[in-house]
């Protein structure tokens, strides 16, 4: 890293990636997400406050944090699992799509201003926060009901609006999935799985990407930076499983009501954002 750094910096930035690390595990266990709404802001903040890079600290922060949300994604879907609350087949054409989606999102990213995005990405969230707040917890069991087309169509949509933003697309997935039938818990246990679809894909097209670009950032390869995987990854794998248990003993109702919630702290926060671009 820098040589103007001193050993008082360097502590600094490993109690700083801690104390993101637990908040980043848990929410990625309580609401299926993957960790990278909130881990690629101190990324960024962190890799810019050590002055990595100019031109990639927003590439380095959101590679890095689709390379996290692998392992993060990873301790969720096997504890949700544990809980019969995951969906594999939905990933059988769903997955696809999504990672289709992915690809192309990443692509739209390089072309279009990031202030159109971030826009874009308030109005999605808010719609789907207000969908999770205003409906209504179903006393009956409903068969998923979740045809080819719409499977198709969303799960590009999903991994489109994901690859730019560097998150696991569960704010959008797991209203998706609740739209269709699906439990809020088997929602966000499903959304968990697509999730680590999403973050394995955006690790390969960000890897390769930085590569590719022969970029030389501190302690790197690609656009992933291995003291920040280091720090993390032991952190949020054993948060993420306290997440998991977590909204497992919560009323469901009660449960989607917070996801709800969150989706509009996360809206409101881009939608400043938007207004500083």
């Amino acid at each position: 890293m820098t040589d103007s750094l001193s050993n008082l910096n360097y502590l600094y930035l490993i109690i700083l990636m801690v104390m993101a690390a637990i908040p980043v595990g848990f929410f990625a266990g309580l609401f299926g997400i993957g960790g990278g709404l909130i881990s690629v802001p101190f990324l960024f903040f962190i890799f810019d406050f050590l002055n990595l890079t100019d031109d990639y600290t927003m590439h380095l922060a959101v590679g890095t944090a689709f390379f996290i949300t692998i392992f993060t994604s990873t301790a969720s879907v096997l504890t949700h699992r544990k809980h019969n609350a995951v969906d594999l087949s939905i990933l059988k054409t769903f997955g696809l799509f999504v990672i289709l989606g992915v690809f192309f999102g990443s692509f739209l990213a390089a072309i279009l201003k990031t202030k159109y995005l971030v826009l874009f990405f308030s109005i999605v969230v808010f719609i789907f926060g207000a969908y999770l707040l205003l409906q209504q917890e179903n006393t009956k069991k409903i068969k998923p009901t979740f045809s080819f087309f719409p499977k198709a169509v969303l799960g590009f949509i999903s991994g489109s609006i994901s690859a730019p933003m560097g998150i696991t697309g569960a704010m959008m997935n797991v209203p998706i999935l609740r739209f269709f039938g699906y439990s809020i818990t088997k929602a966000i246990g499903s959304a968990a799985a697509i999730g680590l679809v999403i973050s394995i894909s955006g690790t390969l097209g960000f890897f390769s990407t930085g590569l590719y670009l022969d970029v030389n950032l501190p302690l790197s390869v690609g656009f992933i930076n291995i003291p920040a995987f280091l720090i993390f990854i032991p952190i949020t794998t054993i948060m993420a499983r306290i997440g998991v248990n977590t909204v497992h003993k919560m009323r469901k109702i009660k449960a989607q009501r917070m996801f709800g919630i969150f989706l509009y702290v996360i809206g409101t926060i881009f939608i400043f954002r938007y207004l500083s671009l």
